[in-house]
């Protein structure tokens, strides 16, 4: 995978060099043409502030690493970024939209309301060892590097077999992820002790990104997921009155990737 600068007002652009739904992952799909597991790299771009860049990848899957955006995170800032003299446009929410849904197990919920800044506040609720925790923050304060990137991804031993069955976490191994198995975490020790809730913003950054623009306003999330992250930007866009294209009055240039071409495999 290469990561390519792009002008101002390109976006983030996918490009597969060679050439579905997926509900434990997000996925991209124009024309036939499937990239998976995007939003650990989508979620760097974000928390970097990054907002023009072309990623040339010529496999099905964006490389999982270690199972955070760390890696991406170290790697940007290695290369260095590249300030652009265009103002940052962004997607002011004007009034609330939510998913909800209802489970054996309870309610599922995620929201976005008109706020300052881009603030999210996430509940888990999941089996030993997990148990419920909490997480509030906001990428205004620019704490995404030591507060969520490090977070990886995790998952239950008992469900390997059947996500692979699915053709899901082909590259996985207890290198790249939390293993969860007999009550307990079988790849310690954690890097924080909320690292769960933590990756689960990690996620949640890089699912909204794909509404195009980054959010201004308040996130809230209970006990969701890809599938409801995605459901949520689907909501957001078909309701053009939710939100307004806008600039910031302060200084909030867009940024690309410099000269940035490590190879990930």
């Amino acid at each position: 995978m290469r990561l390519v600068p792009a002008p101002a007002g390109s976006g983030i652009v996918f490009r597969r060099s060679d050439v579905a739904k997926v509900s434990y992952a997000t996925s991209l799909m124009r024309q036939g043409v499937l990239i998976s597991t995007t939003e650990h790299l989508l979620s760097a771009f974000v928390g970097l502030g990054v907002d023009n860049v072309i990623v040339e990848i010529d496999n099905l899957e964006v490389p999982i690493l270690d199972g955070s955006s760390l890696p991406y995170v170290d790697a940007i800032l290695g290369a260095g970024l590249k300030r652009q003299r265009r103002k940052r446009e962004y997607m002011r929410i004007l009034k609330p939209v939510e998913v909800r849904e209802n489970t054996p197990h309870g309610e599922k919920f995620i929201g976005v309301y008109p706020g300052e800044g881009y603030s999210i506040d996430y509940r888990i609720d999941f089996p030993a060892p997990i148990g419920k925790d909490h997480f509030v923050g906001d990428l205004e304060a620019g704490a995404y590097t030591g507060l969520i990137a490090p977070a990886r991804t995790f998952g239950f031993r008992e469900d390997e077999a059947m996500l692979r069955d699915m053709g899901l976490i082909r590259g996985a191994s207890d290198a790249c992820a939390i293993i969860i198995g007999e009550g307990k975490v079988l790849n310690g020790p954690l890097r924080f002790p909320d690292e769960f809730v933590r990756h689960k913003v990690l996620d949640l950054i890089g699912d909204l990104a794909l509404a195009g623009r980054r959010i201004w306003g308040r996130v809230v999330a209970e006990r969701a997921g890809h599938a409801m992250h995605t459901a949520l930007v689907q909501r957001l866009l078909r309701d053009r009155s939710a939100w307004e294209l806008t600039t910031r009055t302060e200084p909030a240039e867009n940024r690309s990737a410099a000269a940035f071409e490590p190879s990930f495999a």
